[in-house]
């Protein structure tokens, strides 16, 4: 049996977050996550590290706590973020009288908003409609959730912590009203993994309605899922919102090569129903269009959807809930060592998992303060390493894979110093073979997909039709072993990115998707008898 003081359930950015918090208080922790790293909410969203603005009218509470913990991961995770400030345009469908609540709004809650000239915002985006009446400029950003949660977990591993990916759990064991313990199931082994603690944290997202469960609780929370749509050009270069009350589709966000559109809101009652429908893509075109009015005629390059954990006491649902975050010690119900936090937002994640720790600090009898918004996820990459690095990796994507690999960096070089040539494996993400086959042969990798999320392979332009195919070929030959076979690791990757492709498949997506079956289907047999495969 292993032995810690706090287990927490849940590795989204709060989970993450909140190991970090007590890792470097130092107070032993372990981290259960069902799936592979950032599996839930925190890679299912838009990109936006919320400015505030968006809440000022409705939450001013919410809108100070953005714009605050904005600042803080601007700072602290300098390789997640993309400072490109934000829009707030008023379309011709938009209530003027709006206006005057949303800069009252903004001066209270400390958000810089300035207006610009519209002939100036037109500049500055091209494609923007020349018919929005004004604008206003805000300190929105953009924040990749997948490094963020790799950061986070980094650097907690650097203070002690403990992550165990695939290992779902299972049961919390009680003794006389106390948490004792919990029960994981490795999901790969079918092993079973008992874990002494003396407090459980449930940062499970959708999940912590099942997991309160698990202890005998019965808490108000509702999934509510969101479908969002990947355009395969980046057409703005700043976030662009709707300046009225938020509603469905109103937010477009930048991303790496990419332009995001989110996002619908719609009761589920399933954590993971994270399916999109061709309606809802169609419905957000509609609704985008005031915004951009050529969206209709840009590329989709695949729609996926998440699910948000709505706090919902009293019954309200959709967007009448409340995104602020809560935290409930269940004491409160006579059960002693186990804390809840739901709801709240990407952008808030420090401030929740410092929230957190602080409570269970206080029921560990510690008196240790926070220092999480001090210091950096992971630490800048001196001059001498980069010039090091810049002999075996493309100069364009040097300071990008820098920023992505964090703490792997050193490993990466390494191995790319010892191997002939270094080649790009994946280009429409710039990620290397020399960083892809040392992601690989970590312990927590089993797949392609893994792969994919820690460096983006396949989350490009060509959606994994040309590098899933080159990168397993790759591994085999540099004998990386993954759990399944070439084959079946291949169509498994490609049935996921399938996943996000189906709901749009008209126009140049229709004919790019009927090429990578044609490629597959020719070089691995893909839809052929499965003992031609794998030859």
């Amino acid at each position: 049996m292993l032995e810690t003081t706090v287990v927490i359930i849940g590795g989204g950015a709060t989970g993450t977050g909140t190991l970090r918090d007590l890792s470097m208080r130092g107070i032993p922790a372990i981290l259960l996550e069902q799936g592979g790293i950032a599996h839930g909410t925190s890679s299912r969203f838009h990109g936006l590290l919320h400015s505030g603005a968006r809440y000022v009218v409705n939450d001013n509470e919410s809108a100070r706590e953005c714009i605050e913990e904005n600042m803080i991961v601007r700072r602290i995770g300098r390789q997640c973020v993309e400072q490109t400030e934000g829009f707030f345009a008023l379309t011709p469908q938009d209530d003027p009288s709006y206006v005057e609540k949303f800069i009252d709004g903004c001066r209270t809650a400390g958000i810089d908003a300035q207006e610009i000239e519209v002939a100036e915002a037109l500049r500055l985006e091209p494609h923007l409609s020349p018919e929005v009446r004004r604008v206003f400029r805000v300190p929105d950003s953009c924040v990749d959730g997948f490094r963020l949660v790799l950061h986070n977990a980094m650097s907690a591993q650097r203070y002690g912590g403990r992550m165990f990916t695939y290992h779902e759990a299972t049961g919390i064991t009680l003794r006389n009203g106390q948490v004792c313990g919990v029960t994981a199931v490795n999901r790969h082994t079918g092993e079973t993994v008992e874990i002494a603690c003396q407090c459980v944290v449930n940062a499970a997202g959708s999940w912590s309605g099942h997991i309160a469960g698990m202890a005998g609780l019965d808490v108000s929370l509702s999934p509510d899922r969101g479908t969002l749509i990947v355009f395969n050009h980046r057409f703005t270069s700043r976030v662009i919102n709707r300046l009225h009350p938020s509603g469905d589709g109103d937010i477009f966000v930048p991303h790496g090569s990419i332009t995001i559109l989110g996002t619908t809101s719609a009761a589920t009652d399933k954590p993971d129903d994270t399916t999109p429908t061709t309606e809802e893509v169609l419905r957000l075109l509609d609704i985008g269009e005031p915004l951009f009015p050529q969206v209709h005629q840009y590329r989709i390059l695949r729609a996926f959807a998440g699910t948000r954990p709505l706090y919902t006491p009293g019954g309200t649902s959709g967007r009448k809930a409340s995104r602020n975050f809560h935290i409930v010690d269940h004491a409160d119900e006579g059960l002693e060592g186990m804390v809840s936090i739901f709801g709240g937002k990407l952008t808030t994640y420090r401030l929740m998992a410092e929230r957190v720790a602080d409570r269970v600090c206080a029921k560990l009898g510690q008196c240790v303060p926070c220092k999480t918004a001090d210091e950096p996820l992971v630490h800048d990459v001196d001059e001498a390493t980069l010039k090091r690095a810049a002999r075996f990796f493309p100069m364009q994507g040097l300071h990008l894979m820098a920023d992505r690999l964090g703490d792997d960096l050193p490993g990466v070089l390494e191995l790319a110093e010892k191997q002939p040539n270094n080649p790009l494996l994946c280009e429409c993400e710039m990620v290397s073979m020399a960083e892809i086959e040392y992601v690989a042969r970590q312990p927590a990798i089993f797949s392609l997909t893994d792969i994919r999320l820690r460096t983006r392979l396949g989350m490009g332009t060509c959606q994994g039709a040309f590098c899933s195919l080159r990168t397993v070929g790759a591994l085999t030959e540099h004998g990386v072993q993954l759990e399944l076979t070439p084959t079946d690791n291949v169509r498994r990757f490609l049935q996921e990115r399938w996943g996000g492709l189906r709901f749009a498949l008209w126009g140049m997506q229709a004919r790019e998707m009927e090429l990578s079956r044609a490629i597959y289907a020719s070089t691995l047999n893909l839809d052929g008898a499965e003992h031609e495969q794998d030859c």
